[in-house]
């Protein structure tokens, strides 16, 4: 599984309780104005980063526009891993 196939299913699993389906979830999909991600939910994001991929979260700087699209947070976590991609 590619790590944008992992966060899509990291999304669809966890943040949208299966409500679409990780094919449908488009790359460019806005999750921060469309509704997905809330302030809760971002902390979810955040710290699933930190666990799946070793973003060091408590040692950079994080927007919420960081994390509004898969794209984006393929982005982020490609910037700040530990973990070989």
């Amino acid at each position: 599984m590619t790590m944008r196939q992992t966060i899509k299913s990291f999304i669809c699993e966890e943040l949208l309780a299966d409500d679409i389906a990780v094919s449908d979830l488009e790359d460019d999909y806005d999750l921060l104005r469309n509704g997905v991600v809330d302030s809760l939910s971002l902390v979810r994001l955040v710290a699933w980063t930190g666990e799946a991929y070793g973003v060091p979260i408590n040692e950079i700087e994080i927007a919420p526009e960081d994390l509004a699209t898969v794209a984006k947070i393929e982005g982020f976590i490609e910037r700040h891993s530990s973990v070989p991609a």
